[in-house]
């Protein structure tokens, strides 16, 4: 065995007597979408050998339900269902046969999508869609036994293993814990009795597969809400799960219900791993943990502290499916890194019925519909913008074989993901930009910064297409007093370019509007940057572990001082559009901070005395010494007016195409989608 220089433990084969896995580096379960797509297991065996060529030691898939009350969609409980799965295993063994596959086994419980949906007592999940049917005797009998039957299958199927989810909030987890389990026979009451359930599923489904194939539990090593589970009952679980045959069990740090971030971007990377190493102690079996894990020298350094055993990456695998073969590579600059945005992908899953993909990487989940052929015709480009769209385009066309000049006004590439990174808790974005900048030289496209375009000089190059990614301009509003000098805009605001007073008032509460909120309310370090700052704002105790994990404390967050109001002129409640699984993160952490989220207001005008405005047809003078504008976005297409009087034809992406909020996700797409057409 080669002994990697920089990843040392990263790329250990580990034995699990039976079999191996070949590294350290596992893909963990993400739900696509794609299972309950037409044709979608084809597309799944893509999406899966993809990964499997790209290095990774083992893959889990999303969340199959074990009997149709479980979930939505798809299912495995007959042999008709398993053939489907065949597809999946068959394309990834046939990638690299060392690669493991193992399937989730997923029963949501009180959080299954239709009125058939099951739990130990009939409590509704604050998420829930329904109320849950009481299980009875017979009713628990059939679970385990469908658990059971599920297991068989999947090994019928060619998978190498099953994971069961046993935390989140999911079936398994509410018998754990007493406000969900409020029974009185065998399977409640005693904590004893409450982990019964859990314990019999594993023991279950060990004898229906035999010793020779990998069973993996994953446990809420941190409920992240009151009235969870006590460190000791983690370990009494955990230890029982052994007992019972498990081979591995991978730690989880929340219920979906819960209000503490554990995913999101502000979150500080490997955050919670220490947990799932307090855990690996007590257990003679390997651990896996997860969560904000996306570049391979935080999964080493996890590794090297013994926090773990295996290292799992689930979206990060999302964004760069050869992120493994690349770190053993020594690529790590080619590493296109997840930014924990989930703004297409989890975004997605709990969203509805929405295919997930990557905000980074639009191929991901599309890898039958968009790729990046070599061209057989390469034509001279020239890309007018160097934002994400811009980016996006040059870096694919280049790839595939064109010429790609990318000019920019700015000293800098990257347009409003200048903005973006200086906000703190989105310091992820300089991954983005360093990748595409490694990107740029890789592909030999010719980079133009400080260059300013016009018309004339498109037409005297003669350039064969002409992409205009030249982004958006700021709306400034219709209103008496605009011009006031107390007004400013939201990119001078974030880039400090003018002075903010201690009185402010912030007009539209879109993304920017909370991004310039976030920045102008906030004080010291950033959370996703020190993680004893993110623990003390989220009232996390990662030292005592009190029952659920979290101190039951108010939360304690620094702020700037300043009084900070964010209007919108819609009725809606303030914040209403932000990413699901986001958004709620960022209207708690504002509010917490004092800031006053105020809607249905009209602005009439600013003057010395302030902001003059109605709220909900009332007169309110806001007393302030700062207007903040975030009033939308218009393209900017100059140029492309320029071009169009010249008659020279030209394509427009990103914000330059709409710009109705800024959306780096349908930018990158759009520009991906057209550049591998061109």
């Amino acid at each position: 065995m080669t002994v990697h220089s920089r990843y040392p433990l990263l790329f250990t084969p580990l034995n699990l007597g039976f079999t191996q896995i070949k590294n350290r580096a596992l893909m963990g379960s993400m739900h696509t979408g794609l299972e309950e797509a037409e044709d979608g297991f084809a597309r799944l065996a893509v999406y899966y050998a993809e990964r499997a060529r790209g290095g990774v030691g083992m893959i889990i898939t999303g969340g199959i339900p074990p009997n149709a009350e479980a979930g939505y969609g798809s299912k495995l409980s007959t042999p008709e269902e398993a053939a489907e799965h065949q597809k999946i295993t068959a394309a990834v063994h046939a990638a690299d046969p060392d690669v493991k596959i193992c399937m989730q086994i997923l029963h949501m419980g009180s959080l299954a999508r239709n009125a058939l949906c099951v739990a130990p007592s009939a409590v509704k999940s604050r998420i829930g869609a329904f109320k849950p049917n009481e299980l009875d005797e017979a009713g628990i009998e059939k679970q385990l036994q469908d658990f059971a039957q599920c297991a068989a299958l999947a090994q019928q199927a060619g998978y190498d293993g099953v994971e069961i989810i046993g935390s989140a909030g999911y079936l398994i987890s509410t018998f754990l814990v007493e406000k969900t389990n409020l029974r009185t026979d065998q399977w409640g009451g005693s904590y004893e009795n409450r982990m019964r359930f859990a314990v019999e599923v594993i023991r279950r489904v060990r004898a229906a597969v035999g010793p020779h194939f990998i069973v993996i539990f994953r446990i809420a090593a941190m409920d992240m809400l009151d009235g969870g589970m006590s460190w000791d009952e983690v370990v009494a679980l955990a230890q029982a799960i052994e007992t019972a045959g498990a081979n591995l069990i991978s730690t989880h740090f929340c219920w979906h219900e819960a209000p503490v971030p554990t995913i999101a971007t502000m979150v500080p990377r490997a955050a919670f791993t220490q947990v799932t190493g307090r855990l690996r102690k007590a257990l003679t079996i390997p651990l896996i943990t997860s969560n904000r894990i996306n570049m391979p020298e935080v999964a080493e350094s996890v590794l090297q502290r013994g926090d773990a055993d295996l290292v799992s990456m689930a979206r990060p695998m999302l964004a760069d499916p050869d992120i493994v073969i690349k770190s053993w590579e020594g690529r790590e600059d080619e590493i296109n890194t997840c930014i924990a945005c989930n703004q297409a992908c989890l975004d997605h899953t709990f969203g509805g019925h929405r295919q997930v993909s990557c905000l980074v990487n639009p191929r991901a989940c599309r890898e039958t519909l968009l790729n990046y052929p070599p061209t057989e015709r390469p034509k001279h480009i020239a890309v007018i913008g160097a934002g994400p769209a811009g980016l996006a385009y040059a870096t694919v066309a280049a790839q595939r074989g064109h010429r790609v000049t990318l000019f920019d006004a700015a000293s800098e590439i990257g347009g409003q993901f200048n903005l973006a990174k200086r906000i703190p808790g989105k310091e992820e974005f300089y991954e983005t930009l360093r990748y595409y900048q490694r990107m740029l030289a890789k592909h030999d496209v010719t980079l133009r910064l400080n260059t300013k375009v016009d018309g004339g000089m498109l037409e005297a190059a003669g350039f064969d297409e002409i992409i205009l990614a030249t982004g958006i301009s700021p709306r400034e509003p219709q209103l008496e007093g605009i011009q006031h000098p107390m007004v400013v805009s939201y990119i001078d605001a974030i880039l400090g370019r003018k002075p903010i007073g201690q009185r402010v008032a912030i007009l539209g509460a879109g993304g920017i509007g909370f991004d310039v909120a976030e920045l102008l309310s906030h004080s010291g370090p950033s959370a996703a940057l020190d993680k004893s700052v993110f623990a003390r704002e989220w009232g996390i105790d990662f030292e005592n572990h009190p029952r659920g994990g979290v101190t039951g404390v108010a939360p304690q967050l620094a702020t700037s001082g300043r009084d900070i109001h964010l209007l919108q002129r819609k009725t809606t409640p303030v914040g209403h559009s932000l990413g699901r699984t986001t958004g709620w993160t960022h209207r708690l952490t504002l509010t917490r901070r004092g800031v006053h989220m105020v809607n249905g207001v009209e602005y009439l005008k600013i003057d010395d005395a302030g902001l003059h405005t109605l709220v909900n047809q009332k007169a309110r003078l806001f007393e302030v010494d700062t207007v903040v504008v975030c009033a939308g976005q218009l393209p900017l297409r100059t140029l492309f007016d320029d071009l169009q009087s010249r008659g020279i034809h030209a394509t427009l992406v990103g914000g330059a195409f709409e710009a109705s909020e800024l959306d780096a996700k349908r930018a990158i797409e759009q520009a991906s989608q057209l550049a591998s057409e061109v």
